[in-house]
Parts: structure tokens; sequence; C-alpha cells
């Protein structure tokens, strides 16, 4: 009886068509919010910032990356965490060769230059589409990942091929990068700027460009005959996508870790988004953030329910029923739900709202 809009009267296009239209979402929202600015570095510990929550929020970024070209645009691609790569080494460079950066300053910088290599890559998506086009996005990931272990003035000609990340303070005194910062500083630096970028991406998706790429991703013949460029909606899909990820790349890499280097960005970091963005949600800003939060939480609950339940696991066969459950959820994803968690979570919403009448 809760859920209810009945009497919220919209009296302005913009009010009909804002995120969450219903006063509802808007305060369940807010209480979310709070909980998660206040509450969280509040009580959670170290060890849950760090292996929980950091992660996920840098996760849930590269998803909305992913999903902004597979998910809106229909471009197929497994170059994920070739991106990440770029944008951990583009932003690693800038801030070695320019220390007077601010650090948000280098991570978007490190983002547009990913941006511009996403575009280089993204044209054969001109000429092909489907498993092709995973095929050439697949050998970008190869490329990118080969060029940073081959060439060791990325690293700055470290032996080992792995470089710590240089400290850096997002306020004077209190540091986000490297391995002496606060957790709940890094958590909350996280937490506003995926926080920005994911609401960046919810009006991208909405405006001219958003509905020129699912066009695309629908009919590209019958987008073209109406008017909509392939040429310019399909890069600055890859443009946006990889922006995006190429930011998660130097999160990943500064915040979340503090080394950067090559081997965190193999091709099973490419399907690992790709598996976030299939669990939660094809096409879908909110199904980017459960995919992450499935893919960081179930590891953990692996390991530890045997432990709970008085089981004897050994480590490698936890490993491997991770694999065989992450298969297992993805086949189910697609025959029974398509569309993930997300449309679960708007089916549960859609129930509540008629309940207790009959759907």
């Amino acid at each position: 009886m809760l859920y209810r809009e009945a009497g919220q009267f919209k009296t302005t296009y913009n009010a009909d068509q804002a995120i969450f239209p219903i006063r509802q979402d808007r305060i369940g929202l807010a209480l979310f919010g709070l909980v998660a600015v206040f509450a969280v570095p509040a009580f959670a510990s170290n060890y849950f910032l760090e292996t929980i929550f950091v992660p996920f929020l840098v996760f849930a970024l590269a998803a909305i990356g992913l999903n902004i070209l597979t998910g809106y645009c229909g471009q197929l691609s497994l170059g994920t965490g070739g991106f990440m790569a770029c944008g951990a080494f583009f932003s690693y460079k800038l801030a070695i060769a320019f220390p007077e950066l601010h650090i948000v300053i280098v991570f978007l910088l490190g983002g547009l230059g990913t941006a511009a290599v996403g575009v280089l890559f993204g044209l054969p998506s001109l000429r092909i589409k489907g498993f092709y086009l995973a095929v050439a996005t697949l050998a970008a990931q190869f490329f990118l990942v080969w060029m940073f272990n081959k060439f060791p003035w990325w690293t700055n000609y470290s032996p080992s091929g792995v470089i710590s990340a240089p400290p850096r303070d997002v306020l004077p005194g209190f540091a986000v990068t490297g391995s002496g910062g606060d957790p709940a500083v890094k958590y909350l630096f996280l937490l506003v700027l995926v926080t920005v970028l994911a609401l960046v991406a919810k009006n991208l998706v909405r405006s001219r460009i958003g509905r020129s790429w699912m066009a695309i991703r629908d009919m590209d013949i019958a987008a073209e005959i109406i008017g909509i460029r392939p040429l310019w909606a399909k890069l600055s899909a890859f443009a946006v996508s990889s922006f995006f990820i190429g930011i998660a790349g130097a999160l990943w890499a500064f915040v979340y870790t503090g080394s950067v280097e090559a081997l965190a960005f193999q091709i099973d970091r490419s399907f690992q988004v790709l598996f976030m963005v299939i669990i939660g949600g094809l096409g879908s800003i909110l199904g980017s953030f459960l995919g992450a939060a499935f893919i960081v939480l179930l590891p953990i609950f692996l390991s530890n329910a045997p432990g709970v339940l008085g089981l004897q696991i050994r480590v490698e066969v936890i490993a491997h029923l991770e694999f065989m459950i992450f298969g297992a959820l993805i086949v189910f994803f697609l025959i029974v739900e398509p569309h993930g968690l997300a449309r679960l979570w708007q089916i549960g919403k859609e129930k509540l709202r008629l309940w207790p009448f009959p759907y």
C-alpha cells in the first residue's frame, strides 16, 4: 500500500521525464544515499571497504562503460580489459609528467586518451558487427596489453614491469591513491565520482545521442533511413564507453590496488565485466551496479559459506564452483530473463505497485 503514485500529478515535461518520477523512489534513493555516505564509512571495517565496496564501485563504472557500448548501442566488445589498461597507464604517465595536476583531472585526461583509442579500434564497427566485431575488439585487447608489456617506457623502465601508483590527495591531507590512503576516504571519493559519472551516463542515454545509439542497436538500416548517421552513432558510443572504462582502469590501479601492471587487465578482466553486464541487465545503468555487486559478492560468499555450514571444501574446488555458477547464471539469464537483475527489480516494483490486487 505504501508504493503508490496516486495523487502525484506531473504538470511539466521536466517532471514527467525525471529519472525518478515517483516520490517514493526519490525518498528511497535519499535514504540509500545517506546510508552510503554516512553509515558505511562509520561502521564498515577496513576489510569490507577495501575488499567489497571499493572494487564494487570500480567494477560498476567499468560495467556502465561497457553497457553503453553493448547494451545501448548493440556493439559487442571483448576489449574492456585493454581499455582499462589504457586508462591506468595513461593516467600514470600523466601523474608522473605533471605532478601538479589534480588527481581528478589526471583521471579525466586518462579517460579522454582511452576514448581516442576506443574510437580507433571502433572503426571496424562501421563495416562489421556481431561476432566479427567481437573478434576485432578481442584483437585490441591482446594488442594493448602486449604494448604495455613490450615497451618499458610505459613502466618507466622498471625491471619487474610493476610500478606503484604515485600518492595523490583529492583534498589536502586526504590521500586517495597509493597504499597509504585511508580506506574510508578512498570509498567516499569513489562514491562521489562514480555517482556523478553514473548520472552523466543516465542523462546521455536519455538524450538525443542515446536514442541514436538505441536505434542503431535495434535496427541499424532503419536508423540510417530515418537520418541517423551510423558513423557518428557507433564511434561516439565507442568513445563514451572507452572514456568510462578508462577512468575505471585508472581507479583500479590508483585507488584499489595501488599498482599499475598490465597483467591485471588480461582477457579474463574483459569477460568479468561482460558477465556483470549480462547478469545485471543489458541496456540498464542500474543493471551495471547490480551485476558488479553480484560478481564482487559471489566469490566472497562462496569462500565463506562452506565454513559457516561446517563443510570442508578445498580452495581450488571453490574456484571451479565459482566459474560453474557464473556460466550457469549467464545461461539462465539469457534464457529466462535476458534483461538480467535490473528487469527482475523492475518486475518486482510493478507487482508491488498493484499489490494486493491481481497482476
